[in-house]
């Protein structure tokens, strides 16, 4: 029994001994972390710059120049010569109605002509006979007098018979339809074989170098809408596609629409076309103002933020600050509060941001 409670104190002795040795070789605390080093980080300093004020409204695309094509003669389409989409000469023929009957007419009444022409030559060279003879004193006054009758009467009806040819003669080129000006073939809902008249819609023919942009501006705008205010047009996207200016401004309302029609030219290289949707951008004055980049600014519930890297002791701090903005233009929001002039906004690594934390500035 000793013995086993010898050995008992023996063990303890010894883990004693291990946790006394283990207990003098412990490490000692790890050291206080170095300081954080600054984040490198691009800035923007506030500045004032022009800013436009400007409002975006829907324009159409018209032509100056839009001719409806109509018939002025009844009768069934022969031919049609071009196709929706064809860019025309002058005077080119788009289709043709059948002219027969006119044809006929046409020739009917130059037989008539040569009819009556023949007559007044006759009568002319009988007058000058009958001259002779009474001024020979072989007729009377009355047979000469007849005889300048017959021929006024005949050269009466000559000059009416020619006036009348051409008359038939200008009927026939109505059956040609022809393009008024340059410009590009629309819609052809017509055949050949359809019968027409002069309420029938043949086609369209539309002038693509003299566009302009029908602008309708609210009528709280009145005071504000005047020629030579820039105009941006825009898709849908926002993309500029043309820049212009208005040059006319109606000085009536339109009853429908409530709204101010304003014009804008459309340059001759900006591939629009007649008939066109798109967004009109008027800037109605530019103001001095500071502006930050648009990747500047985060928006937290729904509210924009930027950080700005603000002096701290030697150097300095990202420092969030909630800001007032106004509608983008370009790259920028103007600032309408929130920033002073010269504040350093942070462009750079906003995602790795947090309030206090040590940036250097660079740029």
């Amino acid at each position: 029994m000793c013995s086993r409670v010898h050995r008992v104190l023996v063990a303890l002795a010894a883990a004693g001994v291990v946790l006394l040795s283990a207990g003098c070789h412990r490490e000692a605390p790890p050291a206080a972390a170095a300081a954080m080093q600054a984040m490198p980080v691009q800035v923007s300093p506030v500045q004032p710059t022009n800013v436009p004020e400007s409002d975006t409204y829907v324009a159409t695309v018209k032509s100056r120049r839009s001719s409806t094509m109509q018939p002025q003669v009844d009768g069934n389409v022969t031919k049609i010569l071009v196709k929706s989409g064809d860019h025309v000469r002058p005077g080119q023929v788009l289709m043709q109605i059948d002219p027969l009957k006119q044809v006929a007419a046409v020739q009917a009444q130059q037989a008539a002509e040569i009819q009556t022409r023949a007559q007044f030559q006759y009568n002319q060279s009988d007058l000058q006979r009958q001259k002779q003879l009474f001024e020979a004193g072989v007729i009377s006054r009355q047979a000469y007098d007849q005889a300048v009758q017959n021929m006024g009467t005949s050269q009466g009806a000559f000059t009416a018979s020619q006036a009348q040819t051409s008359t038939q003669r200008t009927l026939l080129s109505y059956y040609q339809i022809r393009a008024p000006f340059a410009g590009v073939v629309g819609d052809i809902p017509v055949h050949i074989g359809d019968y027409v008249s002069p309420t029938t819609l043949l086609t369209t023919v539309d002038q693509v170098t003299d566009l302009e942009a029908y602008i309708y501006l609210p009528t709280d705008r009145a005071a504000d809408a005047k020629t030579g205010l820039p105009v941006e047009l825009l898709n849908e996207d926002g993309k500029k596609l043309a820049s212009s200016s208005i040059y006319f401004v109606s000085p009536e309302v339109d009853n429908g629409l409530q709204g101010i029609l304003a014009k804008a030219p459309v340059p001759a290289n900006s591939n629009l076309r007649n008939g066109q949707i798109l967004n009109a951008r008027v800037t109605w004055q530019t103001r001095n103002a500071p502006v930050v980049p648009v990747l500047a600014v985060t928006r937290i519930g729904g509210l924009p933020f930027v950080f700005v890297a603000q002096p701290s002791g030697n150097g300095f701090i990202a420092h969030q600050k909630n800001v007032q903005l106004g509608e983008p233009v370009g790259n920028n929001y103007p600032v309408l509060g929130g920033l002073s002039q010269g504040d350093k906004v942070i462009v750079s690594g906003l995602q790795m941001l947090q309030e206090g934390m040590p940036v250097k500035p660079l740029g």
